[in-house]
């Protein structure tokens, strides 16, 4: 919802990548991290890749995912990331020392946060943690009602997105959390959506003047804009397959979800165009993309037109997971999840399994859903993206990429 993809920094990297300019004079000078040395990772942290940009967001989808299909993560990946946590409530990609307080210049990450107290959330027992959070992603909401990557950025649909995904998580209601101009996050999510026609017609953009990767920020637009999160669950069936005017963020939410539907109807797949000095200018395969799509679908009611990119997935995306990650692999869960496929059983590939291999063992894993009623009677396509946040930090753009919704090993 990731992101996750979910969820505005894929389209920040993917941005500077293409050579347009992200930062703004109204957004602050983030110090770039410096990457991880190469010491043993810490115990309880998912995946084997350096967490410097998506520690946190990767952690936070694998705890997600193991949540959604009845497995309790291992205790210290849950201390894990409750220790990344700065005393003000935020969260940074990653902290590779914990012991000290979060330093001034540290650049804070909304997408990270709101990834964070989605999972926290979701596993229960984390209030105080989960309230700081919210409190501080309240406190940095921009005028227009949404927020940015990092604070003091201008808005973004996936930032926007994913923050009243972890709001909804956390017992808030999104559209009463108003900004000191009384605008709320679906105000600022309204402004990111096209009008029908041309190329992009009935997308949300990932800001008016910034495209970025259009499937990316129309995915997270309409799952926010039902009011869910990255572990959306099925929405009212909705049969309509034109764009029509829109000026509600309903309307919007449908509008995004035929274009998605439009873009998949083809080979069932979404395409990522190739890095900036790539041999090969070919189009290829957007995994992550195309499973939020999946999961955008399903929440807004199409699932009859996520059944054929979720088959495709099925057929095509385990190699990209193990390669991947721990982010990739939670991804595909949610998608199966959402869409009410088996996780355990897709494809040829037990997916629950694969993400538990990338870290600690879990504790349990719980009873299946049907069970419980019965008794109540960023590598793959995530390098691509941590790539391009490397080199928009060093063109000196001002943005911290963390991996919303991109995953590493």
């Amino acid at each position: 919802m990731t992101t996750v993809r979910r969820r505005g920094a894929a389209a920040l990297a993917a941005s500077a990548v293409l050579g347009v300019a992200v930062a703004s004079a109204a957004s602050p000078a983030a110090a770039a991290p410096t990457p991880s040395p190469s010491a043993a990772l810490p115990a309880g942290l998912y995946g084997t890749g350096d967490p410097t940009y998506d520690g946190v967001w990767r952690q936070a989808l694998a705890l997600l995912a193991q949540d959604t299909v009845g497995v309790t993560p291992a205790e210290k990946a849950v201390e894990w990331l409750t220790g990344q946590q700065c005393d003000n409530g935020a969260f940074a990609a990653y902290r590779a020392d914990t012991k000290a307080a979060c330093a001034a210049k540290l650049p804070l990450d909304s997408n990270a946060t709101a990834a964070a107290v989605q999972a926290l959330a979701a596993l229960g027992g984390q209030d105080e943690t989960v309230k700081k959070s919210v409190d501080w992603l309240t406190k940095v909401q921009n005028a227009d009602g949404g927020w940015g990557y990092n604070p003091g950025g201008a808005s973004d649909a996936n930032s926007t997105s994913i923050v009243i995904g972890a709001l909804a998580a956390a017992g808030a209601k999104p559209g009463e959390v108003t900004s000191k101009d009384g605008k709320s996050p679906y105000d600022a999510l309204l402004t990111f959506a096209t009008p029908c026609g041309g190329e992009n017609g009935g997308a949300f953009v990932f800001q008016p003047k910034q495209p970025g990767i259009v499937a990316d920020s129309t995915a997270a637009a309409v799952v926010a804009a039902k009011g869910e999160g990255l572990a959306a669950k099925a929405g009212a069936k909705d049969s309509g397959d034109s764009c029509e005017p829109a000026k509600t963020i309903e309307g919007a939410a449908h509008n995004g979800a035929v274009y998605l539907a439009t873009a998949l109807a083809k080979t069932g797949h979404l395409l990522t165009p190739p890095m900036p000095g790539s041999d090969d200018p070919s189009k290829k395969p957007d995994f992550g993309n195309t499973a939020d799509a999946v999961v955008a679908l399903t929440a807004q009611g199409m699932a009859d037109r996520a059944k054929k990119p979720l088959e495709w997935l099925e057929a095509n995306a385990a190699d990209w997971a193990k390669e991947s990650g721990p982010a990739a692999y939670a991804q595909l869960i949610l998608a199966a999840e959402a869409a009410g496929a088996d996780p355990k059983s897709f494809g040829t590939t037990d997916l629950v399994a694969g993400l538990n291999a990338t870290g600690p063992e879990p504790r349990a894993e719980k009873a299946s859903k049907d069970s419980d009623a019965a008794s109540d009677s960023d590598s793959g396509s995530g390098m691509w993206w941590f790539v391009g946040a490397f080199f928009a930090a060093a063109v000196g753009v001002g943005v911290l990429f963390g991996g919303r919704r991109k995953s590493q090993r």
